[in-house]
């Protein structure tokens, strides 16, 4: 792609406009979580890049009508919709094994594969650039990641056994992506528990503070009241114990991250799978967003095939992710799309602070590569959802393989082209939010 000279005096009112588009009537409803957000994506180009799928997405719009790799298939595809390099880590999955993966699908969506691929290559020229390296070694990374993708798809529309390709687990990973399981296998419920809850009159409730709200009773009913509409979205495996899902207390919690800022969420205390009051549980209920990738992917098929936004995230994360979390469900409230999950004891993200040797970087890079081609192939026809109806590895596999020299080098220049962009516009976001020019702030 083309960047716009750096200095384009016009960038800033597009990033505004852009900015003011995705997230506008939540910041109108509660300012100060936003000016914690931005202060987030002010500390650097990567933070910034995290917060700005909408920015990515408004600048790829172009490619909605075509692009290499792209095809009636293979535009039509189940996306992450933000995959960059801190989105993978790792979670207990229905079957009680941990598991590293692809983390956080409050973006995905239904589009073309290589926006997937383009998001995360432009990632890895962020991370590299602020760990000193060379554009070579960044060009070297995102050829090893596109290697490795390209591999794991063939290998996978060739009929390649669950042996041949198995997830990463703490018998199969390596380096620091084994260093991430480890460090989750030594978290404990009673850990994450002690930290939120505390006891009084012999049973479990939420303690005070620490982003904890308390509800008043009107609140409090209509939570309960989308809570018991959340039961009926669970699988019928996970009602095995009815007294699991019994209520011990609700709170209001803050949610000022990057991705979660001006939404209103809560938490819900539960029984769990036995009396013991260790086993008690956690759930979040929270208001899912507009996903970036939905403004510019225009098939009616797609959009209404969702009821809410809860229910898409809902039902795209568990066709992009084989063994969802058994409390992963979606609800109503206010009128609006819930998520509905577990707060997880076991979930670790993928640390890049200590990964500096490219070599290292490398093995990883490959590694989150094979991930990604995974979960590209997971949401399909397999996937117990119609809106993909076809493999979409063999899809993806026979696009790559008609001109397979070409994709690293489209993702190298991407990569380069679009990192530098991302720097350009955290230093343009950096100077509009500093000196007052983001309405509403």
């Amino acid at each position: 792609m083309s960047v716009p000279q750096l200095n384009d005096e016009h960038r800033g009112e597009e990033i505004l406009a852009v900015l003011d588009t995705a997230f506008g009537e939540l910041l109108a409803a509660d300012p100060a979580a936003f000016r914690v957000k931005f202060r987030k994506m002010a500390a650097s180009a990567f933070a910034f890049y995290r917060g700005t799928a909408s920015l990515f997405y408004h600048d790829l719009d172009a490619e909605r009508h075509g692009g290499p790799y792209l095809d009636e298939r293979t535009s039509r595809v189940w996306i992450h919709g933000d995959l960059h390099a801190e989105n993978f880590g790792t979670y207990m999955d229905s079957n009680g094994r941990l598991v590293f993966n692809v983390n956080d699908f409050d973006e995905a969506y239904v589009g073309p594969f290589t926006w997937d691929l383009k998001r995360f290559a432009a990632s890895v020229a962020l991370i590299g650039y602020a760990k000193a390296l060379s554009d070579g070694q960044i060009g070297e990374l995102v050829t090893v990641y596109a290697a490795a993708y390209r591999e794991r798809i063939h290998a996978l529309a060739t009929g390649a056994k669950s042996d041949e390709v198995p997830p990463f687990t703490l018998d199969t990973a390596q380096g620091p992506l084994l260093d991430a399981l480890r460090d989750a296998r030594s978290l404990t419920r009673f850990g994450l528990l002690d930290s939120m809850t505390e006891i009084r009159d012999f049973e479990r409730r939420f303690a005070p503070g620490g982003g904890a709200v308390e509800l008043d009773a009107a609140t409090r009913y209509k939570v309960l009241a989308a809570f018991d509409g959340y039961l009926e979205t669970l699988p019928d495996a996970s009602l095995a114990r009815p007294d699991s899902y019994r209520v011990k207390d609700v709170v209001g919690r803050r949610g000022i991250g990057i991705g979660s800022a001006g939404l209103p969420s809560y938490n819900i205390l539960l029984e769990g799978h036995s009396d013991a009051l260790e086993n008690d549980v956690v759930i979040y209920i929270k208001q899912a967003q507009t996903p970036a990738v939905s403004r510019h992917i225009t098939d009616p098929a797609v959009r209404d095939y969702f009821r809410h936004e809860g229910h898409r995230t809902v039902i795209s994360q568990r066709a992009l992710q084989a063994h969802a979390d058994p409390w992963l469900g979606w609800t109503e409230l206010d009128g609006s799309g819930q998520l509905v999950a577990e707060v997880s004891p076991y979930a670790v993200d993928l640390d890049w602070g200590d990964i500096d040797d490219p070599e290292e970087i490398a093995l990883v890079v490959a590694d989150l590569g094979r991930a990604t081609a995974t979960m590209h192939a997971a949401a399909d026809d397999t996937s117990g959802e119609s809106l993909v109806p076809f493999s979409t590895e063999r899809a993806i596999d026979a696009a790559i393989a008609a001109d397979e020299e070409s994709l690293a080098p489209l993702l190298v220049d991407f990569a380069h082209t679009y990192g530098a962009r991302a720097r350009a516009d955290h230093q343009t976001f950096l100077d509009l939010f500093r000196n007052g020019r983001i309405p509403g702030l």
